[in-house]
This record gives C-alpha cells, structure tokens and sequence, in this order.
C-alpha cells in the first residue's frame, strides 16, 4: 500500500518525515519542514497534540507517532516575545495544552503547570502501553558550541539555566524554575519519546543508585576516620566499628557489582 494511502486510512506503520511537494511551488520538500526553501511558503506546524512534533499543512495523522491531526486554536494567554528571535509569539491551545509558538524559529514556550501536565500524562500513557525498555537518548544536533547562547524568560527576562532533561535524555532544554521552559524545534516531541519508553523511570533509579553509592562512601569514611577519632581520645564504641566494616564490605559489593 503506498505511504499516502496507509496515511489515508490512519495506518501510523510509517514514523518517518516523507518527501512530498509544495502545495504553491512544487519543489520537493520534508514532511515536517517549517517552509519551503524555494518559495518560503509556511509548510508546517507543531499540530500533533500527541507528541507534539512538527507536521505537514494537510497531513490526517503524524508521520512521527501516527496519532490524528488536530487543528491548533487560539489561547488566551498574555503576549509574549519569543527568547530567541524577540518578535510576538503566537498564543495555541493543542488538544487541552496551551502554550505560545515562535512562527519564526518553531519554538515552544511551555509554562510550568502545563509541562508537568504533558510529563505526567504521558508517563501515564507509557505505563498503560507497556513500554518494555527506554527509549534512546534523544541527541539533537548541538551545532557549534561556542554558539550556544543563555536567552531571557519571556516573562520576567532573567537568563534561564539550560539543563539536560531528566539530567539523562539528551535533550538540553531552557528552564525558569518560576515561569516555565523554552524548547527549540523538536525539543518538546524528542521530551515527550523519551517519557513515553520510559526514561523518567530510568532517570529515577539512576538517581536511587547514585544516592545509596554516596551513603555507602560516606559510612566507609566514617570508618577509615575511626583510627584518628581514637588518638584524639574520643569514644568509639566496637559497633561503631563493626558498622564502619560492613559499610565498607557493602560498598565493595556495590562497586564490584
């Protein structure tokens, strides 16, 4: 069956953007470009309420988790200026999210309550789908680094801290703690694959591990401290001792696997 057809029929077996033509030009584009390097005509937009990927002007579903289109419509939220292009960003509600979109550059201005909601919702629909293994570090390109800039909040213009999601995603995000995140294009649907294989429970034990490695090296110096404690002439008592060695023999066991 060709691509086109399986799209019709709402058969998501293809993930991938498709090479199609533009509707004003002709010229052979990507399914999810933003416009048209020929005619510079707007081609797509963030229209998956899914995953919020990119999507082709026209499209039935999402070439990229083959959910059905929605068609985005008008938020009330205050104006806002987007962080890196400074021109007025366009206030959208996707499926029951609002959030603000950069026409120019495809950037997301997600605020805090609303974000927490897209995690929580669709770590919920990972847990219901039975994702059986994490999904892979989602890398975008990075470009030159020296490149890389700090952009202001929107709302309060303070530069915003850049982290990696969930500290193991690969996906650099621009953060105020009191207002909300910036992703560049893709950012936001690279998010939403890795919740969805279930990474935010791979992030929790990779947390859990490290903690319990630092209260076993904490107890073993403790104990290797015990000699010292004993010139000065403070008590140390044998179970002190005793639970500085097995401390010790633990963190072995943790390091030796």
């Amino acid at each position: 069956m060709p691509a086109d057809a399986r799209k019709d029929a709402g058969a998501p077996e293809s993930m991938e953007a498709q090479t199609l033509n533009c509707p004003n030009c002709g010229a052979a584009i990507s399914s999810d470009s933003p416009q048209c390097q020929y005619c510079e005509s707007k081609l797509a937009t963030v229209a998956c309420p899914s995953c919020f990927a990119m999507m082709f002007i026209g499209s039935k579903h999402c070439p990229h988790c083959g959910a059905a289109a929605a068609q985005a419509t008008a938020a009330e939220l205050p104006a806002l200026k987007c962080p890196r292009c400074q021109t007025k960003m366009t206030s959208i509600t996707l499926g029951t999210t609002a959030m603000r979109e950069c026409e120019t550059c495809a950037g997301l201005w997600v605020e805090v309550a609303a974000f927490e909601k897209i995690s929580a919702d669709r770590e919920q629909q990972a847990a219901v789908l039975g994702a059986a293994s994490p999904a892979p570090a989602h890398q975008l390109p990075s470009g030159d680094p020296d490149k890389i800039r700090y952009v202001p909040c929107p709302q309060c213009g303070q530069l915003m801290n850049r982290i990696n999601f969930a500290r193991c995603s690969g996906v650099i995000v621009d953060v105020c703690k009191g207002h909300g995140t910036w992703f560049d294009r893709d950012e936001l649907s690279g998010i939403v694959q890795f919740i969805r294989g279930g990474g935010l429970d791979v992030s929790r034990q990779k947390e859990k591990t490290e903690l319990e490695f630092e209260r076993q090296q904490f107890r073993t110096e403790q104990m290797l401290a015990a000699p010292r404690s004993d010139l000065l002439g403070l008590p140390h008592s044998d179970e002190d001792r005793i639970g500085g060695l097995s401390a010790a023999s633990g963190l072995l066991k943790f390091l030796l696997g």
